[in-house]
Parts: C-alpha cells; structure tokens; sequence
C-alpha cells in the first residue's frame, strides 16, 4: 500500500494526458464531408490547393478550409424588366433561365457572385435584344428572343465557370394605353383574315359558276338533265320545258315507295 499514491498519481496525470492528446487531435484533425451534389475546394493557408470530390475527408483547420460549390442545375428569374423596343414603345419583360457549375475552381475565383453576374449579364443582354427589335418584330420573333439571349450569354457564362442551359420568355406585357392599341390591332387582322377567306371563298364560287357556264353553253341538254334530276327529288312538282314552237308540261309524280314513276303523262297546251 505504500505506493498507492504514487498510482493514482500516474492514473491522473495518464487521464489529464489523455484528455488533452485527445483536445489537441480535435484542433489538429477535423471530418469534411461533401456531399454527392457538390465539390469541395481545399484552401491551405488561403490558397486554393485543389478541388476535392465527394465524400468524408481528415483535415487540419489550424492551415486548411474548405468551401463547398453547388453544382446542381439552379434557374434565374428576370421578372418585369421595363424595356424599350426600336421604335420606342415600352414593355415589361419576364424571362427564366437555367445554369449550372462547370467549374467550381474558376466560378468562385473569377467573379465575387457567378450569380449576381449571371443575372446582370442576362440583364444587359435581354436589353440589347430588345433595341434592335420593332414591337411587330419582337412580338413575331418571341420564341426567338430566348434562343438570341442564349446564344449571347453562354460564352461570357463559360467564362465564370458556368453552363447556360436555358432561357425562355414568359411573359410581355405592355402599358394600359398600348395594350388597348394592340387589342384593336389584333382585332382588325382578325377581321381582315375574315374578309379574306370570304373573297377567296366567293371567287371559287364564281369560278365553278364559270366552269358551269361554258360547259352548258357547249351541252345545252344538260340543265335539262340537272333540272330534271332535281324535279325528281321533290313530289307534286310541274316542270315546263321549251320545246321548238310549243310548251310541253310534265306533271312529275313519283310512287309510295319513293321511286319515280315510269312514265310522265304530257299535255300540250297552244299559245
């Protein structure tokens, strides 16, 4: 028993060791985990080292940091952008675009916010578009202004580290005063269309009528034979045909089961 407290001294002190071995691995050792949607980006006294890929990783956070990067597809609202067209008629514009990090090294590096950038790209670009065009033109070519404005932004993206995917126009709206012109517009095109089909109509009507003309003109018998035919469809009906000098009346009758009769009894009749 005379070393009993000499044991329990060793006990203590390997405790006390142990407590602060184990307070010295938290400060010099630390768990990252980056997740299957993101990239890590390893800082070794504030500078970039190397992009890390997902999963668990064993740091120093006395010398390293790490900072994750979404690389997930996100979207950018541009809603009611007031625009000017070439001809100076103003309108409110909303698109929506979509992008994504290519390059997560060069998207933090290169721009303080790749998405406040992006937004002001698309911005400044939309409004570019839209000064060349006339309303008319703009309001045709709608579905082109995204793929205009896509086509522009990607090479000024790319170099943010960034991919555009996408850009579509969702909505225009004009003024109070505009919208009621454009309303009238559209409704005397409307009419006019109208206007036209009839006119196309009527002169296919005429021209049948022609066609009917010259071949009753070349075959006289066949109004008789039309006339005929048509009598033949309706009951208790005269038809008066001029034959040479004298009327010739045919009484038309058909039987009860609908079949016209074989026979048409005829009366002369003199002037």
């Amino acid at each position: 028993m005379k070393h009993a407290p000499e044991i329990l001294l060793i006990a203590v002190v390997a405790s006390v060791g142990a407590i602060v071995i184990a307070k010295l691995l938290e400060k010099l050792l630390k768990k990252v985990t980056v997740w299957e949607f993101e990239q890590g980006l390893l800082y070794t006294n504030g500078k970039l080292e190397k992009v890390i890929s997902p999963g668990a990783h064993w740091i120093c956070p006395l010398i390293h940091t790490v900072s994750r990067v979404d690389m997930r597809e996100r979207s950018v609202p541009i809603v009611g952008q007031e625009l000017l067209s070439l001809d100076n008629v103003g309108l409110k514009l909303s698109i929506a675009a979509n992008y994504k990090v290519v390059d997560p090294k060069l998207a933090t590096l290169k721009v303080d916010n790749y998405y406040s950038a992006l937004y002001l790209v698309l911005q400044l670009e939309l409004r570019e578009i839209v000064g060349t065009l006339k309303i008319e033109e703009l309001l045709e070519k709608r579905n082109q202004i995204g793929e205009k404005l896509l086509e522009s932004c990607k090479p000024k993206a790319s170099e943010m580290g960034l991919e555009l995917t996408s850009a579509n126009v969702k909505d225009i709206m004009f003024a109070g005063d505009f919208k009621k012109i454009f309303g009238q517009i559209v409704k005397a095109q409307k009419e006019g269309q109208a206007a036209l089909e009839k006119a196309r109509g009527e002169t296919a009507a005429l021209r049948s009528l022609a066609n009917a003309a010259k071949m009753l003109e070349a075959n006289p018998m066949l109004l008789q034979l039309r006339a005929l035919q048509t009598m033949s469809e309706n009951t208790g009906s005269t038809l008066i045909l001029n034959v040479g000098q004298e009327l010739q009346t045919l009484p038309l009758q058909k039987s009860s089961g609908g079949a016209k009769s074989a026979g048409a009894q005829m009366t002369t009749e003199g002037e």
